[in-house]
């Protein structure tokens, strides 16, 4: 292990640095990540300075009161001179059965509407047969693993060519992706958003702003498909209390009917 200007650090990651990007970007002064923590301002100082070198646990500890992702969390335990606690598995690893159970029921008890699972780049693990709707027409280069599915919704040949409402939802996901890169601290949904953002759309108009009337509830997404426009709106769910890298970053998202029309088109086939 060396060090950094006399911090703590395993190759050029010093823990100290390390902390002190976290609490900045949650926005947390010393004194408040202190007083969370149970010690005192003058410590969270030493830390960060690389004058004190902290233990297992208080990494641990100032982990859990900013909130840090658990891959983050290894990369805070290694730069304090420690091993990753928190181990990373493959979804199709024997240790995921129950795991891989769980979102086989979700997945197919959500049908006849669409429901998929990705990873913490928004790239699909898992889906069920009613997200078909989404792949019509997509050019396979971008059906190629990993498929992306924020790239699926705003590339100009698949999703994004067929929204109605695209300057609506375009926004909405964006400033989505936008906040997940800040928060996370990910360098590639930072690239993911600014590849997004330069999409172009030719005759749209990206600057429409919706001013939510009083029955508005939620954004819709409005997909044009064959004759009809299907309006869905989506959940987002997580798993509780993870310890696992891979099931910390595992998201579902499930859609929902927006209308009865909608409905009702998710239980036949398509017109021509």
């Amino acid at each position: 292990m060396g060090s950094v200007n006399g911090a703590f650090a395993v190759g050029d990651e010093s823990f100290g640095d390390l902390l002190r990007s976290w609490r900045q970007r949650r926005r947390v002064s010393q004194l408040d990540l202190a007083i969370e923590a149970e010690v005192s301002a003058r410590h969270v100082s030493f830390l960060e300075t690389g004058r004190a070198r902290p233990s297992r646990e208080m990494v641990m500890k100032l982990s859990e009161e900013l909130e840090v992702p658990l891959r983050h969390r290894n990369r805070l335990l290694v730069a304090a001179g420690f091993a990753p606690v928190f181990p990373e598995r493959e979804v199709r690893a024997p240790e995921m059965q129950a795991v891989r159970q769980a979102l086989d029921k979700i997945l197919a008890g959500h049908e006849p509407y669409p429901a998929l699972v990705v990873d913490a780049a928004w790239n699909l693990v898992a889906a069920n047969s009613a997200t078909a709707l989404f792949m019509d027409g997509v050019p396979a280069e971008l059906l190629k693993e990993p498929v992306n599915v924020m790239r699926l919704s705003l590339h100009p040949e698949a999703m994004g060519g067929r929204l109605v409402n695209l300057a609506e939802v375009r926004a909405h996901l964006l400033h989505q992706l936008r906040r997940q890169a800040e928060a996370s601290g990910s360098g590639q949904l930072a690239e993911l958003h600014d590849e997004l953002a330069a999409y172009t759309y030719p005759g749209v108009d990206l600057n429409v702003v919706h001013v939510p009337g009083p029955a508005d509830l939620l954004v819709p997404l409005r997909i044009r498909h064959g004759t009809r426009i299907l309006s869905m709106f989506t959940t987002i769910a997580t798993f509780g209390t993870p310890l696992d890298v891979t099931v910390a970053e595992l998201a579902i998202e499930t859609f929902w009917p927006n209308d009865d029309e909608t409905a009702a088109a998710f239980q036949r086939p398509a017109a021509p």
